[in-house]
């Protein structure tokens, strides 16, 4: 694509102000001429070669390109009858060069980036128009018909807009163009604007209307033109622009709608919050404060800010910018109420919405790619838990017992008010994993079975993973499992104060069920903390006094002490559907410890929701054996219908289809 610049003019309307220059040279603002102006715009936009016509002072308008040392090819072309034709002449002159994708313009127009930015986006021939400014008495006018530019000229009062010799040209509507104008230029129709050539094709070269509405796209003709132009630049360059980014990987595609949002006005660039990122996707492996200074260094831009939730309202009603800028991916989808209040936000004082069409590019979804390959390394995977705790709060952990439920929980989200919820931890339960082997849960399931499982899962997922580690086995078998959960990127390990042969919880007293000492378990605990070689991973202290009816005392007694023997978190469980001691338990532990991390497995007691749980002072909630309990079922009534009906077509309704299994599974992390 070429740029042509028709620079030939007198510019007599100007006065003295073109005394000594070409027009295209007036000075519009303190940095810039009509003319650099353009040309930066040119450079911006990646057009290389330029085609200028000159006439009128052609000397000191090329030693002036020249002097601007930007890095273009200019093709200057003068107008020997500059004075005595019209610029239908001059891109007959240069016509030799023209032979290309053409973005033409007159040499004394000024206007905003946005309008050059919409018609290079354009895949088709257009013409810049508009709909919203009043019809000027001496200037174009356009006539359209359904979108087309059919006719333009200064005489056109009947069913036209307003209009600028502002085009983008694809070869083969320009060569159309061109041709008629090599045509009135050869039978001495050199008086008359190109526009004339334009008309007589009557719509065979498929220029579309490209309406710009308010934004600036205006000729400077007259010291008065030139006033209003440099005021409203002066608006322009006052104004802010917001964005806003949830990446932690920064490549050529953020640059690049960065540079876009830099040329609408001052930017101001919204970091999302950690929180926020890890409401709707992966938790992000740099931290916002990171991410922050990552930001403030890159070029231009004018301010960074944290963003603390999905929502933009908060900073739009803080900052009110002039601009906010996105791609159209959230024009549909789960983002779509989002954007919706954005633009009600905008509208209510006054601000637009840009948007620029979404990367797709291969290499920007590899690179993702890879951001996903990482953070399911052990190191990376197991230090995440701790952090997510830190930034949200409260987090929530699904069963899984195999790599099938690891998926489902990796990939399960809800999107709710432009937002999405999600499973942030992934739960391996002793429970779940014995009954999927079809084994009683009296850790009859071996170590080196159940850290089988946790492989078969750490393959196809990427959240943190919560062990459940029974009674933890002896003080000298449980160092070694720490170095090997460690090892297998596990973020925390839940040992229970029980001894002896080991009872699930479920049975309470109705079973002997031993519960160990506060000194022997301390010493676990410490032991355990001993043995582990990275400070990420968590050792959680379980308390069964609630289970086994010792007392809210005893519960409390032992929190407290195994915190003191190092315990990373305290898990207080009960069987009873009733919340209250759970309750009681957190609000008087917290009178003394507002730090460690409290664990519930709210199986029994569920009728509380988790953002009650956070606000009473909870900080993980696991799901400790729903997708069990689901697919049994499941399963059982599959089996019987078939056996019923001595088919398998009655049971098709209640199935998914096998494809959309298969989809499920990544062919690669």
């Amino acid at each position: 694509m070429k740029a042509l610049i028709l620079n030939s003019g007198l510019g007599s309307r100007m006065g003295i102000l073109t005394s000594n220059h070409p027009k295209c040279m007036t000075e519009i603002n303190s940095k810039d001429t009509i003319l650099s102006r353009q040309l930066k715009q040119i450079v911006n936009s990646g057009i290389k070669e330029v085609v200028i016509t000159t006439g009128y002072y052609d000397e000191v308008l090329i030693n002036y390109c020249e002097s601007l040392d930007m890095p273009l090819q200019f093709h200057f072309i003068k107008n020997p009858i500059y004075d005595n034709s019209n610029y239908i002449y001059s891109i007959y002159c240069a016509k030799d060069f023209l032979d290309d994708d053409i973005v033409l313009m007159h040499g004394d127009l000024v206007f905003e980036t946005e309008v050059f930015e919409k018609l290079l986006l354009s895949e088709s021939s257009c013409m810049a128009v508009s709909s919203t400014l009043p019809l000027p008495q001496k200037d174009f006018k356009a006539q359209i018909k359904d979108g087309k530019v059919i006719r333009v000229g200064i005489d056109l009062f009947t069913d036209a807009i307003e209009a600028q010799a502002l085009y983008k040209l694809n070869k083969e509507d320009w060569k159309l163009w061109l041709h008629e104008i090599i045509e009135f230029c050869e039978k001495g129709n050199t008086h008359v604007y190109a526009e004339e050539a334009l008309n007589a094709l009557e719509g065979r070269a498929n220029i579309m209307a490209m309406d710009v509405g308010d934004l600036l796209c205006s000729e400077v003709d007259t010291p008065e033109d030139l006033l209003l132009v440099s005021t409203k630049l002066k608006e322009i360059e006052s104004r802010t622009v917001y964005m806003c980014f949830s990446t932690d990987i920064i490549h050529g595609g953020h640059i690049a709608i960065i540079r876009k949002a830099q040329k609408l006005g001052k930017l101001i660039i919204g970091v999302l919050s950690d929180e926020a990122v890890a409401s709707y996707k992966r938790f992000p492996l740099v931290p916002a404060s990171e991410r922050k200074l990552i930001f403030e260094n890159v070029a231009g831009v004018y301010k960074v800010v944290e963003q603390e939730s999905l929502s933009y309202r908060e900073n739009l009603e803080k900052y009110k910018p002039s601009i906010v800028v996105h791609g159209d991916d959230w024009c549909q989808g789960f983002q779509k109420p989002i954007r919706d209040e954005v633009t009600s936000i905008l509208a209510s004082y006054g601000g637009k919405l840009v948007e620029y069409p979404y990367s797709a590019d291969q290499k920007y979804v590899d690179i993702q790619a890879r951001a996903r390959a990482d953070i399911a390394m052990p190191d990376i995977r197991r230090g995440r838990l701790r952090r997510m705790i830190e930034a949200k709060g409260l987090i929530t952990a699904m069963e899984a017992h195999d790599g099938l439920t690891g998926l489902i929980v990796e990939n399960t989200v809800v999107h709710q008010d432009g937002g999405g919820h999600q499973f942030d931890a992934i739960w391996v339960s002793s429970l779940c994993d014995s009954t999927a082997k079809g084994k009683p849960d009296i850790e009859l399931v071996d170590m080196t079975s159940r850290f089988r499982t946790i492989e078969d899962i750490t393959e196809v997922t990427t959240k943190p993973i919560i062990f459940d580690g029974d009674t933890g086995g002896k003080t000298e078998h449980f160092v070694y499992t720490v170095r090997s959960l460690e090892r297998l990127g596990v973020s925390m390990v839940i040992i229970e104060d029980k001894t002896g042969l080991k009872k699930n919880s479920l049975f309470g007293t109705e079973v002997v069920q031993t519960q160990d000492s506060i000194e022997s378990f301390s010493e676990k605990i410490r032991a355990g903390k001993k043995a582990q070689r990275t400070k990420e991973f968590m050792i959680c202290a379980r308390i069964e006094s609630l289970i086994l009816e010792q007392g809210m005392e005893d519960a409390l007694t032992r929190a407290f002490a195994f915190v003191e023997a190092g315990a990373d978190a305290i898990m207080i469980h009960s069987r009873k559907e009733d919340p209250g001691e759970i309750q009681e338990f957190i609000e008087v532990f917290r009178k003394k410890n507002k730090n460690t991390p409290i664990v519930l497995v709210p199986t029994s007691f569920n009728s509380i929701k988790e953002e009650e749980w956070k606000e009473r002072g909870a900080n993980i909630i696991i799901y400790a054996n729903q997708l069990m309990r689901a697919e049994v079922p499941a399963m059982k009534r599959a089996a019987e219908i078939i056996l019923e009906n001595h088919r398998a077509q009655e049971c098709d309704e209640m199935l998914m289809p096998f494809k959309d299994i298969i989809c499920m599974i990544p062919a690669e992390l």
